[in-house]
């Protein structure tokens, strides 16, 4: 490999992390020495890239650095083909729209433009002959989580009891035959999950929740025994 190509992998690999990650670390993701590490971080450094750390310590790559042009292997796109291909079939005609926006700005913002590439990738996701609901408050539900802020429901119960309740959203999950949202529930003062097809009404509200969004995904994932992602 050259070393053009070995700095680009030693940027993804930091890139891919969100704490400092050592040398030795570094080192044995990219099947090179230590010493390797150290003279290609200082290269970086000297090309203006915005590591910060040091021998013993880690290094860290601080957010907000573009480093164009993109480049992906094989994988990696096929990847990102595959995925944006599975969100169009979620019903969620936000997203799948991003998704599509998405690709076309890695397409071209590649070396040279893989639109065409992309386009005839042989990896699919089957049509389903029972469409993904498109639920109307799957919107409210995705801002309220990105903002953090309450949001106020009318929701039917399995035995079509109505309640109002005011929720902090946190987490969105799409399964196969319906959406789930996992929020903290004001009034059982509680965690809770909702079925997003029972939702009658979603007011998304101003009023950002008291506990950050961090915290209620850790307690979430401690409650059901879920593994910390990406």
């Amino acid at each position: 490999m050259s070393r053009t190509g070995r700095l680009f992998q030693l940027m993804d690999a930091l890139r891919g992390n969100r704490r400092p990650v050592t040398a030795a670390a570094l080192a044995a993701q990219l099947g090179v020495s230590e010493r390797t590490i150290y003279r290609d971080i200082q290269t970086l450094a000297q090309l203006g890239a915005p590591v910060d750390g040091s021998a013993g310590v880690g290094y860290l790559l601080r957010s907000g650095f573009f480093l164009p042009p993109l480049m992906f292997d094989a994988d990696e796109l096929e990847a990102l083909v595959l995925g944006a291909r599975w969100v169009k079939r979620q019903g969620d005609e936000a997203l799948a729209a991003a998704a599509k926006r998405a690709l076309a700005k890695i397409a071209t913002a590649t070396p040279s433009d893989l639109r065409d590439h992309m386009a005839e990738m042989s990896l699919w996701v089957p049509v389903r002959q029972q469409a993904a609901p498109s639920d109307r408050f799957v919107g409210p539900a995705r801002e309220a989580i990105r903002r953090q802020f309450k949001l106020r429901i009318d929701y039917s119960d399995v035995n079509g009891t109505t309640s109002q309740r005011t929720v902090w959203p946190f987490a969105l999950a799409y399964f196969e035959e319906s959406r789930i949202l996992a929020a903290w529930c004001e009034l059982r003062e509680a965690l809770r999950h909702f079925r997003v097809d029972r939702i009658g009404h979603a007011q998304l509200t101003s009023e950002r929740y008291p506990r950050p969004r961090h915290e209620l995904l850790r307690q979430w994932r401690a409650e059901l025994g879920i593994e910390q992602d990406y």
